[in-house]
């Protein structure tokens, strides 16, 4: 053992086998040695390493205390001196995701430990975490378990041993958006037009620039009974509380502020603003409901048109968003709303 890398393996409730969603709220805890997956990682090791400990929190727990779970995870990783944390493979469970990406980083930065995380690049996590640290790309099922990991450990071990990593399409992970200088045979010049030729004639190429990439997303099928629905207002139109106490930007928004609205029937032009730079307000600020239709959807509600209003309505700040902000803020709403249980959706833009 003492000539081995000593790892520490991060997993969720469910892969820790202690339980589903209905254990979400487990605190952090630790166990010696390999669970569940952490046994696939072992043997990917090899002769290399070996799993001297798991630890492993609850999503919905790490979620509502993110920062004394990162405490108590960074103690109860320190007493067994790892060289190297393993998070996940999240696959694309977002929360998840976030866990293993703000615990790695933790590790980095504070406990000095190498750190690799696992998870699909369209998890929230990769869009937070991935310049920061290393994110082997996991795809989205859980049948590329085994080969994920064993991309983890590879790329674990290198860093650990301190060996040249490679390209992210060479060594599996993530684009963290670091540029190195590389000799060429070629002056720019010449290659872009051996690229514009090699497009021509159909044949394969590979672009040195990455082009942008934008997810695209199939319509949610329409709801089944309106009887039984909860409905919940959001909004991309800068609907905040008089005076914006969250700091909403009105542009090139990073968060977003949740608005209760229980036992309220309409928007008081007193009581809330419209801050946003990508139209005029004038409107939404003389009657927010003209923004947030707060007032008809209460209508709708008393007459039975559907079952219940969720309590809070979420807004931000549409204007100039960045791909992954605004990403990151519509998944984060929608985590929300799912473990709410609201079933329906009025999304209002500008």
């Amino acid at each position: 053992m003492t000539n081995k890398i000593r790892v520490v393996h991060y997993l969720n409730q469910f892969f820790a086998q202690i339980g589903a969603e209905e254990k979400g709220d487990v605190g952090p805890g630790v166990k010696e040695g390999p669970i569940g997956p952490g046994r696939a990682l072992e043997q990917a090791l090899g002769e290399n390493g070996a799993i001297v400990a798991t630890v492993f929190c609850g999503d919905n727990y790490f979620a509502e205390n993110q920062d004394s779970a990162i405490e108590e995870l960074l103690r109860l990783m320190e007493t067994h001196s790892p060289d190297l944390l393993i998070a996940g493979p999240a696959f694309e469970s977002g929360r998840y995701g976030i866990a293993c990406g703000a615990i790695c980083q933790a590790a980095q930065q504070r406990l000095g430990v190498a750190a690799v995380a696992g998870m699909d690049e369209d998890n929230v996590g990769a869009s937070l975490y991935r310049k920061n640290i290393y994110i082997v790309n996991s795809g989205a099922s859980i049948a590329r378990m085994v080969p994920t990991i064993q991309r983890m450990a590879a790329l674990g071990l290198k860093l650990v041993g301190g060996k040249p990593i490679g390209k992210p399409d060479e060594e599996g992970y993530l684009s963290r958006g670091i540029k190195h200088n590389e000799f060429a045979t070629k002056p720019p010049a010449e290659r872009a037009v051996d690229m514009l030729l090699a497009k021509l004639r159909g044949d394969e190429f590979k672009s040195e620039i990455a082009p942008p990439k934008f997810a695209g997303s199939k319509p949610a099928a329409p709801l089944r009974d309106l009887k039984s629905a909860v409905i919940a207002l959001v909004t991309d139109g800068g609907l905040v509380p008089e005076g914006n106490p969250d700091s909403i930007e009105p542009g090139r928004p990073t968060r977003f502020t949740t608005i209760s609205i229980r036992n309220v029937n309409s928007l008081d032009a007193d009581k809330f603003d419209a801050v946003h730079s990508g139209y005029d307000t004038a409107f939404a600020n003389q009657d927010p409901n003209r923004l947030v239709p707060l007032d008809v959807m209460r209508q709708l509600e008393h007459e039975g048109k559907f079952a219940k209003l969720h309590e809070f309505v979420h807004s931000t700040g549409g204007a100039h968003a960045a791909v992954d902000n605004a990403t990151r803020i519509g998944q984060e709403i929608a985590q929300r709303l799912k473990t709410a249980g609201v079933t329906g959706v009025i999304l209002t833009s500008t």
